[in-house]
Formats: C-alpha cells, structure tokens, sequence
C-alpha cells in the first residue's frame, strides 16, 4: 500500500474521532440531540444553543443566516466533523448558504415533516404547527407545492410556544392555554395528522397529545435527521470506532440563572453549560 494511500486512511480515522456540531437557536434542537445520542451513542456531541436570539421565527432572515454562519464558524473552531441545523427556520434561511460556504462539511437541515403528513393522513387534512418564520419562508411553500397537493394544509402559527421552553415551562397551565388555542382551529378543520414544524415543539408532546386525542397523529423529524446524519457519515467513512459512549458538551449565550437546569432537564441528566458571547 503506498505512503499517499496510509495517510489517506490515518486522515479519515482521526477525522471520525471529531464530534458532531449541532445548533438551534435555542433549546429545542436538543429534541433532535436526543434522537442522535439514541441512534449513535459512540459519537461525541457538541450542541450551541443560541438562546439569546431565540426564537428565530421572530427574526429576518437575513439576520438568521448571519447567527447561522456565525455559529458554524464557532462549531467549526470546536473541530467538528458534520453540521446539524436542528432548526427549521434557519434551515430554511441559511442551509443553502452554509453549504455553498462549507462544500465539503457534511451539513444536515430540518424540514417540517410534510411529506410523511400526507401519507399518514385519512382526513384529507393535515395541520402544522410552526413558527411565522418557518411558515413564511420559500422552503415551506415549495414543500406544500411538492407534497401537499391533493390534501388540505392547514397551518398555525404558534407564537409565544418557544418561549414557553426556553423557560422550562412544559406543564405550566400557560403553556397548555396557548397550545389549546393553536391546536383548536386544526381539530375544527378535521385534522387527523399533525406535524410539530419547530424542533421545540416535542418538548410539549404530551400536553399535545392530550389536547388532540389518541386519534390524532404527531409527526417530527428528529429521528429521520439522525438516520440522515448517520447515512452521511458512513459514507464519508466518518462514523467514530469505538465501544465508548460519546461525551456531549452544550454551550448556550443565555445568561439566565436557570440555563442549567433548563437544559438538564431537557436532556434528561445533570450537564454543565459553557457560555458563549
């Protein structure tokens, strides 16, 4: 085997021992965290919450692309070997651009889940909970204009629902007020399939599900985007080689005192938080 073709090999080894980058604007996308650390537990986790800024929905896209590069490039500083935009609205406003940035980095984006909606649903309707960013932008009519033909596309936005988890609020009697009035005019229109469009929303799953019934079905993306990123990395040969589980570390610029606990909680184990400018 020549020197060249070793040193090639060594390369991709020591790059598969690089964490994965993964940020949202803020909590949320640890939902789709989660679903990573289920399907590859040996890879090493890196997750920026960029709190501050949250929520995105609020936000011109042009604004979001800029926290987007900025949050890449601080990834990118961390050594990562991939990129998860575990955020539909900064997907949807900066994932093109990232990969025309980033061409060789493995990038992967969210998009509400339009396309299993349509498939699973018996009504004929199909409700989505999203923020006005996501809802808005170009990506999401394009999805509509792709899969949503021949079926009723009934969309909410849930304004105030990321703040309610930025908090750590997934029970209050507040929460579950503002969910009853986003869910209520999807029920009124027969919806039979739901899809959660912002990766906060499987935090409030359960007063969800209890809102709409068993009858109702919830659909994310989290677990296709971590089968997607695992699918990536194998063929990229970037898959890390080892028994041990992975560690994880978060980063956050929310500078509130019950950050920690808040992500913890959300987690499902005591972390640490660095903070982030």
């Amino acid at each position: 085997m020549s020197s060249a073709k070793l040193m090639g090999m060594q390369n991709k080894i020591n790059a598969s021992a690089l964490p994965i980058g993964v940020f949202d604007s803020g909590v949320g996308g640890i939902s789709v965290l989660k679903h990573i650390r289920d399907l590859m537990p040996h890879e090493n986790l890196i997750y920026v919450a960029d709190s501050r800024h949250a929520p995105y929905g609020n936000q011109t896209p042009e604004f979001i692309q800029e926290r987007s590069f900025w949050l890449a490039e601080f990834l990118l500083r961390q050594g990562v070997k991939a990129l998860v935009v575990a955020c539909n609205t900064a997907t949807a406003a900066a994932v093109a651009g990232l990969r025309e940035r980033y061409p060789d980095l493995t990038i992967i984006g969210m998009e509400p889940a339009v396309k299993p909606a349509v498939a699973a649903t018996k009504t004929g309707v199909v409700g989505v909970l999203a923020t006005i960013g996501t809802l808005k932008s170009a990506q999401f009519a394009a999805l509509l204009e792709h899969y949503g033909q021949g079926v009723e596309v009934v969309t909410q936005a849930c304004v105030g629902l990321v703040e309610c988890v930025e908090k750590g609020a997934l029970t209050s009697s507040s929460t579950k007020a503002l969910l009853k009035q986003y869910v209520q005019p999807l029920l009124d229109a027969k919806a039979d399939t739901i899809v959660l469009g912002c990766t906060h929303y499987p935090f409030v799953r359960t007063l969800i599900e209890e809102l709409v019934g068993k009858d109702v079905v919830l659909i994310d993306t989290g677990a296709a985007v971590a089968k997607h990123l695992k699918n990536s990395l194998q063929e990229n040969q970037l898959l890390r080689a080892s028994d041990e589980v992975g560690g994880v570390s978060f980063w956050s610029n929310n500078e509130g005192a019950d950050t920690q606990g808040v992500i913890s909680a959300l987690w499902g184990d005591q972390v640490s938080v660095a903070h982030m400018i």
